[in-house]
């Protein structure tokens, strides 16, 4: 059953959420590593984004979008790391994107070196803790995302979470990317993980003469319908599909193909803070924080429309 966040009867206010959308206490460092065929070295180049403050922390695996870099989300990753999260955002491809299908493989295979060469590279305080383990993507990223927690790769961790941030899985219902994971059925993903979907409101529009970015059929509305609860849905309504970029990433670009929004920090922020949310319920058993973004959606600094969630 989907609950509205109007639905406020199971929905208690209990901490001030809203400073999950401004950057944390943390001092967070960036660290570039190339690949390698060392066994410590990743097999695909990686931007790690760390809180320095001694520590165990949970671990996000963040994926790029299509003909993306996964430097052009520094602002985004640093912002959640600075509540408390070490990112790993590899990047899958060199020059030209690779295959859908090779982007699973690959981000499996960096998956699997995360507990034999990740360590070496953090500050020396820091320790990541895998067994708070999250998988999230971008773009067609999120459809990667999806596809290895539906077990399109082998992967020899167990991740506790994934998140969609605008995922798209291909052109349209007909044109699906490989793996195709969309069946158009209510909860028929087969996932036994919390998910969470975020979805852009201008992503499913045209831009001038380019198509949608996150086309109807294919985006953030199926991704959601097809996860079975606990699920959460949260759409920044008056944003687009590229919006959560940097500042400066791909300003051209992004002004001639996708619709965008006013200002991409806003975006970012709402994105940021409602991850923190679901990781913290999550991962840590806070859930105050989601509970509370579920009921006052007005806390974001964008405006959130639809909010909604399904639970066991």
């Amino acid at each position: 059953m989907a609950i509205a966040y109007n639905d406020k009867a199971m929905l208690t206010i209990t901490t001030d959420a809203s400073s999950l959308f401004e950057i944390g206490k943390l001092n967070v460092t960036l660290i570039t590593k190339k690949a390698g065929n060392d066994a410590l070295l990743p097999p695909k180049e990686v931007l790690i984004v760390s809180p320095t403050d001694a520590g165990i922390y949970p671990v996000l695996l963040f994926i790029h979008g299509f003909f993306l870099q996964n430097h052009y989300y520094t602002q985004l990753i640093r912002h959640i790391s600075s509540h408390g999260f070490i990112v790993v955002a590899p990047q899958l491809f060199c020059l030209l994107p690779q295959s859908s299908t090779e982007d699973v493989t690959s981000t499996a295979a960096v998956a699997n070196w995360l507990p034999i060469g990740l360590q070496s590279l953090l500050p020396s305080a820091v320790k990541p803790d895998f067994e708070k383990l999250t998988m999230a993507g971008h773009s067609r990223g999120g459809q990667t995302a999806f596809a290895l927690a539906l077990g399109h790769a082998k992967i020899n961790l167990k991740f506790t979470a994934l998140i969609g941030i605008d995922p798209v899985a291909g052109l349209s219902k007909s044109c699906q990317v490989d793996p195709k994971i969309l069946t158009y059925k209510p909860e028929s993903f087969n996932l036994d993980i919390p998910a969470l979907v975020i979805g852009s409101g201008y992503g499913d529009e045209k831009n001038c003469l380019a198509p949608a970015c996150a086309p109807e059929g294919v985006n953030h509305t199926e991704f959601y319908y097809e996860c079975p609860p606990p699920c959460y849905h949260f759409v920044v309504t008056k944003y687009g599909h590229l919006d959560m970029l940097d500042d400066h990433a791909l300003n051209l670009v992004t002004k001639c193909i996708c619709k965008k929004g006013n200002c991409r920090d806003i975006m970012r922020r709402c994105t940021a803070g409602i991850t923190i949310a679901f990781l913290k319920a999550y991962l840590e058993k806070e859930a105050g924080d989601l509970k509370d973004i579920l009921a006052k959606p007005e806390l974001a600094p964008g405006k959130l429309d639809p909010v909604e969630f399904r639970q066991k």
